[in-house]
């Protein structure tokens, strides 16, 4: 009796950070949301949505918004 972990595991895919890290910029450079550049991307929109809310609480890396900065 197999059930549906065994489908489920087969549809995870692994992305590489420069993956990763390019979608997060597209949504936080261009405004676009997050539904929108996951279908483009041919990726879950809650996939993304938690890499880009990680992205956001670990600070801009280089030229992020400026507003939410805490002093």
């Amino acid at each position: 009796m197999q059930g549906k972990l065994g489908v489920m595991a087969e549809k995870r895919r692994k992305f590489d950070a420069e993956f990763r890290e390019g979608a997060v910029r597209i949504v936080t450079e261009t405004g676009k949301p997050v539904a929108q550049v996951a279908r483009e991307l041919g990726i879950n929109d809650t996939t993304l949505a938690s890499w880009v809310s990680r992205a956001r609480q670990s600070g801009p890396a280089g030229g992020g918004r400026a507003g939410g900065r805490a002093g």
